[in-house]
C-alpha cells in the first residue's frame, strides 16, 4: 500500500488577485504531480499590508514558526511608487521586531510587475521597460493571446486561461530565466539596494519571487 504524502504549508501575502490565482494554480499542479514527494497547502491572502496579514494568523500558525513571502511590485522609479515600496519593506521588518524569530518575512518582488514573472515562464524578457503597460506585448506573444489591455489579461476567466497553458517545466524555466536576469544585473555592475534588511535592484528587469517558488519545488523533490 502506497504511503500517504506529507503536506507542507506555505504562507503568502500578495498584492493582487492574479498573484493569488497563480499560487493556487501552482499548489494544485504540484499536488497533482505523481513525482512530487509531498503535497503543499497555502495560506494565501490578498493583503498589501504585511502587519495586517500577520494579525489574522491563528495562534497555532504563529507558534509553528512561520516563514511568509510578501509578493508585490516595484512599479516604477516614480516617487510615489518607490516610497510605497520602501514603506512596505519597513512594515515587513516591523513584523520581525514584534514577533522575533517566530515570524519571518521574505521578499518576493517583481520590477516592474508580476507580469515579468509570468512572461518568463515562456520566453526571455531581458530588456528594460519604461512603463508597466509595455508587458502587454510580451504577455500576448508568450501565451499566443490578443489581449487589448493588461486589465483584460487580469480578468479572472482570461488569466485562468493563461494559467491553463502552463506546466511545471514552464515554472522551472521561469526560475532559470530569473536567475539569469539577476546574474546579469550583478555582472552589469548594478548596485544591489538594501532597505530594512531586504535586498533588491532599482533597475528593471529584476525580481526575487522565483526564490520562494524554487524552494517549494525543491521541498517537493521536483527540481
Amino acid at each position: 500500500m502506497a504511503s500517504m504524502k506529507t503536506s507542507e504549508k506555505y504562507y503568502f501575502s500578495v498584492e493582487g488577485k492574479t498573484e493569488k490565482w497563480y499560487l493556487e494554480w501552482l499548489k494544485n499542479t504540484v499536488n497533482n504531480a505523481p513525482q512530487a514527494q509531498q503535497h503543499i497547502s497555502l495560506n494565501c491572502k490578498v493583503q498589501k499590508d504585511p502587519l495586517q496579514y500577520v494579525k489574522r494568523l491563528t495562534v497555532i500558525d504563529v507558534l509553528d514558526d512561520v516563514d511568509i513571502t510578501h509578493v508585490f511590485d516595484r512599479e516604477s522609479e516614480e516617487t510615489a511608487h518607490t516610497e510605497e515600496f520602501t514603506a512596505t519593506l519597513r512594515r515587513m521588518e516591523e513584523v520581525g521586531k514584534i514577533h522575533g524569530k517566530t515570524v519571518k518575512y521574505n521578499l518576493g518582488y517583481s520590477n516592474f510587475t508580476f507580469e515579468l514573472w509570468m512572461v518568463l515562464h515562456k520566453s526571455d524578457c531581458n530588456g528594460a521597460k519604461n512603463h508597466r503597460h509595455q508587458y502587454l506585448g510580451p504577455i500576448n506573444q508568450a501565451y499566443k493571446e490578443q489581449f487589448e489591455s493588461l486589465d483584460q489579461y487580469k480578468r479572472e476567466s482570461d488569466f485562468k486561461r493563461v494559467l491553463g497553458k502552463l506546466t511545471l517545466d514552464d515554472v522551472k524555466q521561469a526560475i532559470r530565466r530569473s536567475k539569469s536576469i539577476m546574474r546579469k544585473n550583478e555582472e552589469n555592475g548594478y548596485i544591489c539596494q538594501e532597505e530594512s534588511g531586504y535586498f533588491y535592484y532599482k533597475e528593471n528587469p529584476s525580481l526575487s519571487i522565483w526564490e520562494c517558488i524554487e524552494k517549494m519545488l525543491d521541498d517537493c523533490g521536483l527540481l
